[in-house]
């Protein structure tokens, strides 16, 4: 799992693939459709795409003589939760130290309070 999640962010690290893979939400598309937008050759464009399918980002068919290049979806997932544990113990870190620190300041506060209350006293 580690390994293929290393491949994906490794070929996602690019923004040329990175807007192929966003390119590809909207539908499938062959290497020209892909390469269209973009000053490279098609054998660029195919050494990226190549890079996105050892991933397991992309994957091609053959439907007749047209071969599109199809998003495989469920990669994200694996992302997502790989990302969402990560997130999840951050959040509690984060609530772990709000906790903290209203505790530190509660006692600030009582602090403060004892001391108006014995000079107000004296």
């Amino acid at each position: 799992m580690t390994d293929q999640l290393s491949k994906v962010f490794a070929a996602l690290a690019d923004p040329t693939r990175r807007d192929i893979v966003a390119r590809l939400t909207e539908s499938d598309a062959t290497v020209g459709e892909i390469a269209e937008p973009y000053d490279v050759s098609l054998q660029a464009v195919s050494k990226h795409l190549k890079v996105l399918e050892d991933a397991g980002l992309v994957t091609r068919t053959r439907e007749a003589q047209r071969r599109p290049v199809h998003l495989e979806a469920e990669v994200f997932d694996l992302m997502t939760k790989w990302i969402e544990r990560y997130r999840r113990r951050a959040e509690e870190r984060y609530q772990r130290l709000d906790a903290l620190l209203d505790e530190m300041n509660g006692v600030e506060d009582d602090d403060l309070d004892t001391t108006i209350t014995e000079r107000d006293a004296g």
